[in-house]
Parts: C-alpha cells; structure tokens; sequence
C-alpha cells in the first residue's frame, strides 16, 4: 500500500493534470482543422529530402506508394507539421516520433533476453505526449483499413490503443520510479497475452519468436557474408547491399569517395566508455557495404561493417547510420544537443528498457557527416501484422501502448498525464476521432504521391 505521504505527493500531481483541462479541453484533441496554408505533402517531403543520397530516393517512393500507411512511414515529416496545429497541453516526455506500429519489435538485452519494444528512434526528441500516442492510433486505424475492417471495427481498433495507454500511464503513476525504469515486456508475457486472447496467432507470434532466436550473430554472418580469396567478405547484392570495394569510383556518391571507414571506426572506439572500449579494440574492419533499409531511412547514409577479432569465430556485425535533424525540431523548444547522434542515442537509451551495448554517435571530422553505431540484426525480429486477425490486431496494439506508456512514464510526469486524461472515455474518443480524420488525410496525401509519381514530379522506382 502506498503511503500516504506519497499518495499525497501523486495526488496532487494528478490535480495538476486535471487543472489542465480547463486550458485545452480533453474533447479538443479530435478536432482536426482544415488549414488554408498547409503545406503541400510533397513539397514537405522534397525539402526534406533534399540532403539526402538522390539516386536511392526513388526506391523510398517507391516504398511509400505500396499503401497509406506505408506513405505514412516515410512522411513522418508531413504529419510533424500537422499535428504543430493540434491543441497540446504543454507536458513533455522523450518522444519517438515516429510510433507507428511497424516500429515495434523484439530484440535481445545484454543479457540475451527477448523483449518487445519501441525500436526506431532517428526522429525521437522531447515533445508533446500526445503526439506520440496520435501517430500511434492513426497507424492503427490505417492497418485496419487496409485489412479491410469497416469504419466501426477501425475505430474499436483506436480506442484500443487509447485505453491501454490510459490504463497504463495510471498503473506507471502508482509505481515507484525505479520500478518503471527497470520495467520491461518480455517476450514470454507477450506469448502468454496471445495465447489467452488469440491462440489462433499464438503460432503466427511464436514463428516470430523463433525468428528472433535464430537471428543470431552466427546467423546474421552465414546470411550476408561470403569467403572471397580466402577473407569473409559482406555479400554484394546491389543496389540494396552494396560491398564497398565493388563500387566503381565515377559511380559513388561523393560521401562514398571521402568516407574512411577506418578512421570513423577509431572515432568510434574512442567515444566508448572504458570497459567498451577494451572490448572494441580486439576488432578490425575486414569488409563493408553500403545497406539500403526502411523506408522513411531510405536515401540516409547507412554502411554495415564486419569486423572481425582475434580469432576466426569473433566476428561482429555493426551498422553506421546517418543521424539527421529530427522532423519535430521545427516545432518544438530546442534541446541542446552535442549532435544529431547524440540525440539519437539519448533518446533511445531513455525510453527503451534496455539498449544495445554498442550504440554510440561520431561525427566525421572530414565530412561534418554524423553517425550513430549500433549491432546490426542481432536476435531481432517483427511483427507481420497481415498474419493477425481482428483480436490478436487489438492484442498486439495492446503491447505497443503499454510499451510507449513506459517510455512516456520514464521521461515525464505520469501522474500530470494520467491526470489530465482521467478514467473515462473523453480523451480515448477525443484521439480516436482524430486519428479517423487523420487517416483520411494520410489517405488524401498518399494519393497525392501517387499523382506526383504519374506526372513525373517524382521517380519511384523498386529495389530489386
């Protein structure tokens, strides 16, 4: 029981969050107002684009046009500049940024254990909550689209999402603080939901489990390399895997000609922590590849490189990402940040429970160029959502919710949130109602592209 020195402390916290309702209504956050000046989506996406590799853009589009909410992975930018026109209440936890459900997924903590969690963070920065949970309930409400759930079902679907996070945020609000921090979803829980909620999934969930225990180091090795003269090399499977010695000079991008992948890995060692750096320092580079990913990633600068250590059997996979501005920067108060990696990788050791042991950021002295380091497919997996029906959908949307509720409690205040949004359905309504309205515009938007590609005003083309 908690006491009542510390219920107090809760309470009024909560009160503080009530208040705030007289300032910005709960009902409010449903209204999606139609803005004379809003920018064209696809001016937004250009300009964002634009310091980006160009000859890689068209397979991004290409992604993009595969369906709305496949647009909305890659217009994280578009909708930043919508919801700067949403009423916000003026809390700010860490955000994603980019919370839609397809970035979600399992990964191994240091200690080999599987958990599920919020695994992309190149646009995280410190935001307005609700932002996170809007994109959230929109990305809910476009895969149930296009499963082909009526307009009913879509919205059970948001209200879902709404619900666990409210009744989440609430139970993070009771818990003492290092609890919340050091709480995280094991994958075995997530199989046991399934398995009293949709056993019809259960298998579906469990092959993905399988998938992740059997995407070891060993494996991720057998899969991308290759022995060229003797030396395991990465596989050159062009134009998604590009091994850099195949490139031909008039050919690369001009990054590509100034990279020194030596030098950015001794930049890399040298930001370790001591006991990391000991460890990396038994590596060498041995091979690496230029690495199509994603979809909004696509045209970022991204290299995965093997190294190899003392012996035949120590070799280590890593990817050195491009790190932008974030698409929320624009829009918010400014943190002051060292770099652009550096903001990745403080967002993400901020709101994952556990992260990976090799995530740093550099910057290129050469280039001006930032990177973050991270171990590449290393027991990691994701959720194919086409597999689920209706309940096990609903139970997955569940898991993300309680997920990104975590994350939010971590870096904000939970019981000012849980406050605000109360116990009944005001708030839930209020962002289910703007998530349909949004999903319309995401749908509009997407047709949008479609057009530009047809005229010719952008070029899409597949990776093959």
């Amino acid at each position: 029981m908690l006491d009542k020195e510390r219920m107090s402390t809760i309470q009024e916290r909560q009160d503080r969050g009530r208040a705030l309702r007289e300032q910005v209504p709960r009902s409010s956050h449903g209204i999606l107002k139609p803005v004379s000046s809003r920018p064209d989506p696809i001016n937004l996406l250009q300009e964002h684009d634009k310091n980006h590799l160009k000859k890689l853009l068209p397979i991004k589009y290409s992604r993009m046009l595969e369906s709305p909410s496949a647009f909305m992975r890659g217009a994280a930018v578009v909708m930043a500049a919508d919801l700067v026109t949403t009423p916000v209440i003026g809390l700010y936890t860490q955000l994603c940024g980019d919370a839609h459900l397809l970035n979600f997924g399992i990964f191994a903590t240091p200690e080999r254990k599987l958990v599920f969690d919020i695994n992309d963070f190149d646009e995280t920065y410190p935001g307005p909550w609700e932002w996170d949970l809007k994109r959230l309930t929109t990305s809910a409400v476009l895969i149930g689209r296009e499963k082909g759930f009526g307009n009913d079902v879509n919205r059970e679907l948001a209200m879902v999402v709404n619900r666990c996070y409210q009744k989440s945020i609430a139970n993070f609000t009771l818990a003492p603080f290092l609890d919340v921090w050091y709480y995280d979803v094991e994958v075995a829980g997530v199989l046991e939901v399934f398995d009293r909620s949709s056993r019809k999934d259960r298998e579906s969930v469990k092959k993905v489990v399988k998938k992740a225990l059997y995407s070891t180091q060993e494996h991720t090795m057998e899969k991308l390399t290759e022995f060229v003269g003797g030396r395991r090399q990465i596989r050159n499977d062009p134009p998604l895997l590009v091994r850099l010695s195949e490139t031909v000079p008039e050919e690369q991008e001009a990054w590509i000609t100034e990279l020194d992948a030596e030098k950015l890995f001794k930049e890399y060692i040298a930001s370790l922590p001591e006991e990391k750096h000991h460890l990396m320092s038994h590596f060498r580079i041995s091979s690496g590849a230029l690495r199509i990913v994603g979809v909004g990633s696509v045209g970022t600068r991204c290299l995965i490189l093997l190294l190899e250590g003392p012996t035949k059997d120590d070799a280590l996979i890593l990817q050195l990402k491009e790190a932008g501005p974030s698409v929320l920067e624009p829009y918010v108060a400014k943190k002051d940040y060292a770099s652009h990696a550096q903001r990745v990788v403080v967002g993400q050791k901020l709101m994952q429970a556990a992260s990976d042991i090799f995530l740093a950021g550099i910057k290129d002295p050469l280039t001006g160029i930032q990177y973050y380091w991270r171990q590449f497919k290393d027991m990691k997996s994701s959720f194919d959502l086409d597999t689920l029906d209706k309940t096990g959908l609903e139970t997955y949307l569940e898991v993300c919710s309680l997920c990104l509720a975590r994350a939010h409690a971590r870096t904000g205040d939970a019981a000012c949130i849980s406050g605000y949004i109360g116990k009944g359905d005001t708030f839930c309504e209020a962002i289910t109602n703007f998530a349909t309205a949004y999903a319309e515009q995401t749908d509009s938007d997407y047709q949008a592209l479609k057009e530009a590609v047809k005229s010719g005003r952008i070029e899409a083309k597949k990776g093959s």
